[in-house]
Order: structure tokens, then C-alpha cells, then sequence
């Protein structure tokens, strides 16, 4: 009945179309239903040996003579590496010797070389769509090593069912849509400041979205950076200076993204600007105030009388509620914070003759239009209070590795003198717990490595042996791991210098409640025994994780993420930066940890491939989209909900509602394909008739 039922339906007859100027809506003529294929299918089989990694688990030739078998096989053939330049040119000598319809190579996964062979196939002349790709690698010999007579049969079901999809595939026509000449970073950390100036001194139109009132992101909390020692600010200063002198790059801070709509080439955002309550200079000209606007003074800042823990300074020092977390921030606008202000009117008083501030501004709605979108939006930290056994936050003196770096900048709470928080004492003995929430498999932690980590501890180690006498680190570690350019010579260089390595992990800190020394006790393995060991203070190497707003992010960009919650590239070594969500790329540490280098160097790639499509002017989408046989369609609207990249919608057509696609936004995932009741929607590439005959060719095709 199911082979009946495959010869009956074909795919709907496609008009070949110029590439439309801007395909918003499914510009395709009305799809009829399922003509009669007339032309006889002769499909051409090849199986790539992939040198031993298919060849030494399966049995090439018997594989070759069983697809000489199989119906609508006219051709077979083999060789060493399909996807080189001689493999390619059996596939294109193949399709005119023996008028060949259809491709199939049995070879690895089609991520690695499918559009490899597609144009092969239409360098031989077809259509390179007509192309289909039995995976016998990853899902054959590679897990069937060990059973070469298993992992040969298995070649054989993939490649019969590939020939029966093959025997069924249609020409189709890619479409092209324009991509706007601007482009979106969110988040303002170094990742998103790099790809930013990238993308704006190619001379693309580029928009900064940071949610804080400065740029910089955690790189402007650190002292020093490893393993140079460069000053942290020293560097990055000059180019938060860049960002904001950048004709290209129309820098938003304390915005988010609000909503996103549309597809690669053409996204409509909305950012939701949120009120300062402090007027910048170009806002006060736009509002007619001459000579107005915050010029970063101060003086409304000294007569607030409202003190505020001071985030950038993780709460140890204070702020007002009118507020630059330091005085290198970019842009140098004070900012109100509305949950501390008591609009007392000082600061308006004392800022009369700038005019700078409104304390009954609104948050406002900003549309923009960009082609391409990079998401930079960083780390946070990982709350290790949830460590109940290293004490923080149940004693003073344990502190986490970025109070640290605060406590030891010259610009920080205390001048850059470390001391205790307990007593303002400088401690002489302090201990480094490493993997402070990392490689944790407690369920409380994350198992992942945070990566720098290792790194900043034995950057700190130096720092105390630099600045105090007679001063003792002690690193309590699992393993150190130096990965990166001249990272080993900086360990054995603090080795060097003094610093005890203790390899094993601390089962608990306690605290004298008399000195405020705290206890760690550890187990060494290298010696095998347990260790006591009393120090001034301790420092915590937190884990990182995911920023709060990055799945909400994610979401609005149609991103998808790992079981860890970091955002999930398209793939892990052959587009990295990309993602599954045309026109959307990943940079920094939003992907999963990373070092200032490794981060730098992600958003330059970002900003590149975010580049090409611009530059180009028009992009080509794959031909995977749905599309609606209008004279099957009820209307119901039960897909419009359904579809999750909100490809579909219903619209009037001759006095009745019929189902319409989006082909731009499509991807073809066949989630309505599969619900319609009424069978109205066709997926091209995966239609119902290929998908049977495939369902047909592994159920009864290996019957003996």
C-alpha cells in the first residue's frame, strides 16, 4: 500500500523563479498538488573508504555489488577519498556517462562534506539538490569496529535507504533575500567591543547594546592580566575609548533587547533603552538645552545623600544613588539608580546650570534593522556560597577570586593594599582553593572547567609575593592547567618565586572565632595523607557560568545551548563562531570559557562571518522551506502556533484564509509538515512520499 501510495505522489511542480528581490512571504506562485514524476530515476552509488576509518570496519566491495541490486541503481563505484579531487571527478564523469537523476555517497557526515558533493553533482549537471548522503562513518564503522560483518549490513541499509530518498529528490531553487548593511553586537565586554570596531572599521553601520551603564564587561574589574602583567585597564582603556569615538558604532548602554523579529539579512530589534535619568550632551541638543548635558563633573554625586554598595566594586566600597562605577567609564554619563533614589532634587539643584538631569525620564523603545547579529553577553560568576564547606559568606576572610582582584587594584576599595576584610590586617599566610565550583560533579557545581582559572591564581600567588614581604600563597589544586603561549614558563616561574603547591582538594575551611584565621582542612595526594593548615585568608577560585540574561537572549535570537546552559555554535570546529539561526554568531565567553586571548580572537572571527553577508549584499538560503497546497488547506491555523521560528501565519486568499510561509525564516525543521490534519503542507527535500519510501526501503528493502 506504502509503495502505491510513494508512486501516486511526487513533489508539487516548481516554477523556476529570479532571485527575489526581498522574499519576506512566500513569493512563489500557489503550490498545486502532487504531480506524476514522469522521468525515470537512474541513481549513481559511491562509497568513500576514508582511508581505514570506513574500509577497515566494512566490506567495500561487497557493499558495492549489493548496491548494483538495489532498484534505480544505475551505477556503483568506490574510491579511497570521495571527498578529494579525483573522487569528485568520478561523481561529474559518472552523472554525463551514465544520465544519472540522483546521487548518493556513503561516506562520513554530511556537516563535514555535503556541500562538498552537492557541487559536485551540479558540476556533473544536475540540479544539487538531487544529491543525498548515507552517513557509514560515524553512524556505521565507527561504532562497529569490532564487527566488521555488523558494520558492513549496516552500510547496506543506509545506502538502500539514501537510494530510495535519491529515486524520489527534485530539482530545487535557492532563493535569495538582501541582508541590510548594518549589523548588532550585544554585550560591550572585550568580546563585544572587539567584534564592534571590527565590524565598524569595515565600514558597517554596527550597534552596542550593554546592559550596564559602562562598557568594558569583567576585563574592567581586573588588576592585572596573565601571564604578562600588563595593567588590565591600561590596555582596555584605550579601546573602550575607541568604541565610543567610532562614527560606525552607535553605542547603547544600560539597553537590552526587547524583541526580534524577521530572519538573516533583514532582523527587526527592538531595544528597550532604560532611563538614566541623566541627560547625555547630544540628548540635551536634541532637546534644545544649549551648552547642556552630563559632562561627568561629579557634583551631582557629591550632595547625594543616599550610600550604595558599589557593584563593579563587589560591594566593597560605597556609591551614591546617583552613580559612574569608576572614572574611565565609556560613556562618562552619571546614572540614577531608581531603586535608591529618593528624588530628593540635590542633584538637580547642584546640576542646574547643565540641565543633565531628569528625574521623571522614561524608558524608551528604539527599533533598528540590521543584517547580521553577534551575541558577546559574558559570564557570570558562580554564587560558591552554594559550597556551604568553604565558608563564604559565613566568614569574613574567604573571599572570592574577583574580590581579590579588587582588594589588590591600585583603583580598588583599598588603594590596592590587601588586606583582611575582618580587621583590615595584611595577611602573611593566604591559600588559593582552585576549581572553587568547577569540575564539580556534586550537583551543586558545574562539571566543566572554567579554564582561567588555574591562571589568575598563580597570577595572584605572584602579586602577594610582589607586594607583601615575607608573604606565603599556599594553591590547593586538583590539577594546574598552563594550556596557553608562555602560560607553563609562568607557572614554574611562580614555582620559582616561592608559592606551595598542594595537590588535592579542601573538604572544609573553619574559623578560629577568636583570630578570624580560618582552618583548611585538605588531603594531599602526592604525600597520601591529610592536611590542617591555618592562614590569614582565603581566596576561592569561582567557577564561571552563563550571564543571567543570556538564555532570555538566546531565546529572542532562536539560539540554541548546551546541557551547561552556554550558547551552542553551529560547529564545535568548523564554525565555531556561527550558530543553527542564520545571520546570528557567537563571541567570548557567552560559548563557554574562555581567556582574554581565545575571547579576542572569537569575536574577530564572529565579526568577520557576520561580515560576508553584508559585504555580499544578498544571501542564498537553502530550498528546505514548507510550502502550503492552498487547495488542501482549512485554515485551521493549528501550524501557525506550532512552528518555532514563527515562519508561518494565515492570510486572505480569494474570500478564504489559507496557511502562508515566511520562506526566509523557514527552516525547514517539519514540525508543521508533521501536524497538518489535512496533509496541506509539503516540505520540500523531506516530503511525505520520500520520507515513506525511505520508511519502506528499511522495513521491507532487507528482507531476504
Amino acid at each position: 500500500m506504502a509503495e502505491k501510495k510513494t508512486k501516486k505522489e511526487t513533489a508539487p511542480k516548481k516554477k523556476e523563479t529570479a532571485k527575489a528581490a526581498a522574499p519576506a512571504k512566500a513569493a512563489a506562485p500557489a503550490v498545486k498538488a502532487p504531480e506524476k514524476e514522469k522521468k525515470e530515476s537512474r541513481v549513481g552509488v559511491f562509497i568513500c573508504h576514508c582511508g581505514t576509518n570506513i574500509a577497515g570496519s566494512v566490506d567495500i566491495t561487497d557493499v558495492q555489488e549489493y548496491a548494483k541490486t538495489l532498484p534505480n541503481v544505475a551505477f556503483a563505484d568506490n574510491y579511497q577519498y570521495m571527498c578529494s579531487t579525483p573522487g569528485q571527478s568520478k561523481i561529474i564523469d559518472a552523472i554525463k556517462e551514465h544520465n544519472l537523476t540522483g546521487i548518493v555517497v556513503a561516506a562520513c557526515s554530511p556537516r563535514l562534506h555535503e556541500p562538498t558533493f552537492r557541487t559536485a553533482t551540479k558540476e556533473g549537471g544536475l540540479n544539487p539538490f538531487r544529491f543525498e548522503m548515507a552517513n557509514i562513518r560515524e553512524q556505521g564503522s565507527w561504532v562497529h569496529m569490532h564487527d566488521r560483518e555488523g558494520a558492513t549490513e549496516k552500510a547496506k541499509d543506509a545506502i538502500r535507504i539514501a537510494v530510495a530518498k535519491a529515486s524520489l529528490l527534485q530539482d530545487l531553487i535557492p532563493k535569495s533575500v538582501p541582508v541590510e548593511h548594518a549589523a548588532m553586537v550585544v554585550g560591550a565586554g572585550i568580546a563585544g567591543m572587539q567584534a564592534a570596531l571590527d565590524l565598524a572599521n569595515a565600514g558597517i553601520k554596527t550597534y552596542l547594546i550593554e546592559k550596564n551603564p559602562t562598557i568594558g564587561g569583567r576585563m574592567s574589574q581586573l588588576d592585572k592580566t596573565f601571564p604578562t602583567l600588563d595593567c588590565s585597564q591600561c590596555i582596555l582603556t584605550p579601546k573602550m575609548v575607541d568604541v565610543g569615538r567610532n562614527p560606525n558604532i552607535e553605542l547603547m548602554t544600560c539597553a537590552e533587547v526587547e524583541n526580534v523579529e524577521g530572519y538573516i539579512g533583514n532582523f527587526d530589534v527592538t531595544i528597550r533603552k532604560k532611563a538614566r535619568g541623566v541627560l547625555s550632551m547630544a540628548e540635551a541638543e536634541e532637546k534644545g538645552i544649549v551648552g547642556g548635558g552630563c559632562n561627568g563633573c561629579g557634583d551631582c554625586e557629591v550632595v547625594c545623600p543616599v550610600i550604595k554598595p558599589n557593584p563593579f566594586e563587589m560591594g566593597m566600597k560605597p556609591r551614591k544613588a546617583i552613580y559612574i562605577y569608576h572614572p574611565q567609564v565609556v560613556p562618562l554619563i552619571y546614572h540614577i539608580d531608581w531603586d535608591s533614589c529618593i528624588k530628593c532634587n540635590l542633584c538637580v539643584e547642584a546640576c542646574a546650570d547643565k540641565k543633565a538631569i531628569d528625574l521623571e525620564m522614561q524608558d524608551e523603545l528604539v527599533k533598528v534593522k540590521v543584517g547580521t547579529a553577534i551575541l558577546a553577553t559574558g559570564y557570570d560568576i558562580f554564587p560558591v556560597e552554594k559550597k556551604d564547606e568553604w565558608g563564604y559568606k559565613k566568614y569574613e576572610n574567604v573571599v572570592t577570586s574577583l574580590e581579590f582582584e579588587r582588594l589588590i587594584c591600585a583603583s580598588g576599595p583599598t588603594g590596592g593594599h590587601l588586606v583582611r576584610p575582618s580587621d583590615g590586617a595584611t595577611p602573611k599566610k593566604v591559600a588559593f582553593l582552585l576549581c572553587a565550583g568547577s569540575r564539580d560533579s556534586t550537583g551543586i557545581g558545574h562539571p566543566y572547567c572554567s579554564r582561567f582559572c588555574c591562571m589568575y591564581s598563580l597570577k595572584h600567588a605572584h602579586q602577594i609575593i610582589e607586594k607583601i614581604p615575607g608573604a606565603q600563597p599556599y594553591l590547593f589544586y586538583m590539577d594546574i592547567r598552563s594550556f596557553g603561549k608562555m602560560y607553563e614558563e609562568f607557572y614554574y616561574r611562580i614555582q620559582d618565586e616561592g608559592a606551595k603547591f598542594m595537590r588535592g582538594r579542601v573538604s572544609n575551611v573553619l574559623e578560629d572565632p577568636v583570630t578570624k584565621n580560618l582552618i583548611i582542612n585538605a588531603e594531599d595526594t602526592l604525600l597520601n595523607r591529610p592536611i590542617s593548615l591555618e592562614v590569614d585568608m582565603v581566596v576561592l577560585a569561582a567557577a564561571v557560568e552563563p550571564a543571567a540574561e543570556t538564555d532570555k537572549t538566546r531565546k529572542l535570537f532562536g539560539v540554541s545551548r548546551s546541557m551547561d546552559g552556554w550558547l551552542l555554535e553551529a560547529h564545535p570546529k568548523l564554525n565555531p563562531c556561527g550558530t543553527t539561526t542564520a545571520g546570528v554568531f557567537l563571541a567570548g565567553v557567552c560559548q563557554g570559557p574562555k581567556d582574554i586571548p581565545d575571547t579576542v580572537a572569537s569575536a574577530e572571527g564572529a565579526a568577520s562571518a557576520a561580515s560576508i553577508p553584508i559585504h555580499m549584499g544578498e544571501v542564498e538560503l537553502e530550498p528546505y522551506f514548507a510550502q502550503c497546497i492552498e487547495e488542501k488547506c482549512a485554515g485551521c491555523g493549528m501550524c501557525v502556533n506550532l512552528c518555532p521560528y514563527g515562519a508561518l501565519a494565515l492570510v486572505e486568499k480569494d474570500g478564504r484564509k489559507v496557511m502562508e510561509v515566511t520562506e526566509a525564516k523557514c527552516k525547514g525543521c517539519g514540525t508543521c509538515g508533521g501536524f497538518c490534519p489535512g496533509g496541506a503542507i509539503w516540505m520540500q527535500h523531506f516530503a511525505t512520499p520520500q520520507i515513506i519510501a525511505q520508511i519502506d526501503a528499511f522495513l521491507l528493502g532487507g528482507a531476504k
